[in-house]
């Protein structure tokens, strides 16, 4: 008899410590916003399934680095990993995620816009579900532009933005006429100024994978951006990202901040926003004469790692975090304006989000980027902000070092396009592209 209770025991205790072991899982994501919400909600996940869930918060370029170095290394820290379009076809290819192949018929996997779905999948299968989807856009203060004497188009010009910034710079009052990325990184800075060049006709590559940063559009791009930021940017916008541009703004010190367009949701509101009630949205900004506009693609999602001894529990998650009922439990706990956006077509559908004031620019954004197509003159390469290849990540952070000390007055336009034309001409050799 105590052998047999004995035996009993152990067993419940082995139990119990595996099913507390397998009811918890660890996430790795971005310190934005929406990520920062989704940690203050995930209680609502735990009190439903029992899952518990541990976070490891990091800043972007911090968070690319880790999550890539525990992927490639097998490390096995974390079972959910919030990456992009960039990384999940990638990693899909490789082997290296958990296909989204099985979701419930109640997740409504064919509810994601087309656009967010194509540039999470490999080979037609999702490998990461979108958190949100984002382009970028142009947010600006209308009291500012109302008092330079001058009317946000719909589809504004740089030519026509670099004077806006100018009129509405005002030193004495720490307003900056314009606020945008200068921080070093493939996904911050790098994003904004790979952007910007489609707009001027510029490209990475030519369809032999040879490096374009010899050509004129590249040197016009970058003495553009660099010129009008010294004129009418803040000092020290060298080490500006997202997150520090969006804390000026909030202050009432830009003028205008062309960024992601899920950042809408931050400037208007007004727990967090001195100027809530001044804020306007226009389409991110062309080139006089160029057709293409300087915004991006991009989706942050939510992908397991194949490493994961916790697939079934990450997957609830996975479901629960990008699902219609999350929207729905945003929007009854802060607002429409704050749910998640850009990911799913019906909330583009949802009477009550259609009265957001950004709600159709955000999805005219999304729509006019052209992942397949995002240069003036023919590249081998898909991804609008970034090229689909393995070799991008580092090469192009080596690339917006070297552009990054160019905004911090320590060398010139032309010494940065010569080192970054060879620093990806020698890697895409050493790779054997070219």
């Amino acid at each position: 008899m105590y052998l047999r209770n004995a035996l009993r025991a152990a067993t419940a205790l082995a139990l119990i410590a595996g099913a507390t072991h397998a009811e918890t899982i660890t996430i790795a994501t971005v310190n934005n916003g929406d990520m920062i919400r989704m940690q203050g909600l995930s209680d609502e996940f735990t009190e439903k399934t029992g899952i518990e869930v541990e976070w490891v918060t990091l800043e972007e370029n911090v968070l690319r680095q880790r999550v890539t170095t525990d992927i490639t290394t097998k490390g096995g820290a974390f079972d959910i990993m919030t990456i992009g379009m960039y990384e999940t076809p990638i990693w899909g290819k490789n082997g290296w995620l958990v296909p989204l192949d099985d979701l419930s018929e109640e997740y409504d996997a064919e509810d994601i816009l087309p656009a967010m779905a194509g540039g999470l999948s490999y080979d037609g299968t999702l490998y990461a579900a979108p958190f949100y989807g984002e382009s970028s856009m142009i947010m600006y203060r209308t009291d500012l532009m109302e008092q330079a004497g001058l009317e946000m188009p719909a589809s504004p010009t740089w030519e026509f933005i670099r004077e806006a910034a100018a009129k509405m710079t005002d030193r004495d009052a720490e307003i900056n006429g314009i606020c945008l990325r200068g921080k070093a990184g493939w996904g911050e800075g790098g994003a904004f100024i790979t952007a910007m060049s489609n707009s001027f006709g510029a490209r990475w590559f030519d369809e032999d994978w040879n490096a374009q940063f010899d050509s004129e559009a590249w040197k016009e791009t970058l003495t553009f951006f660099s010129e009008m930021m010294n004129e009418s940017g803040p000092a020290g916008y060298a080490t500006n990202g997202f997150n520090e541009n969006l804390s000026l703004f909030q202050q009432g010190k830009c003028g205008m901040w062309i960024d992601a367009t899920v950042a809408a949701s931050f400037v208007t509101n007004p727990n967090d926003s001195t100027v809530a009630d001044k804020v306007g949205f226009a389409l991110a900004p062309h080139k006089d004469g160029v057709e293409k506009n300087g915004n991006w693609l991009w989706a942050w999602a939510l992908g397991i790692p194949a490493g994961t001894q916790k697939v079934d529990a990450a997957k609830q998650f996975v479901e629960w975090a990008t699902s219609k009922d999350y929207i729905e439990l945003v929007a009854g706990k802060e607002g429409w304006a704050n749910v998640p956006p850009g990911a799913r077509t019906s909330l583009y559908e949802n009477p009550e989000y259609q009265k957001v004031p950004f709600a159709q620019m955000t999805l005219d954004s999304i729509l006019s980027a052209d992942p397949k197509n995002p240069t003036v003159d023919p590249v081998p390469y898909t991804g609008v902000q970034f090229a689909a290849i393995p070799e991008f990540a580092g090469i192009a952070t080596e690339v917006s070092q070297e552009f990054s000390a160019v905004y911090a007055g320590q060398q010139t336009v032309d010494e940065a396009l010569e080192k970054a034309q060879a620093i990806t001409n020698d890697a895409m050799e050493a790779a054997g592209y070219r």
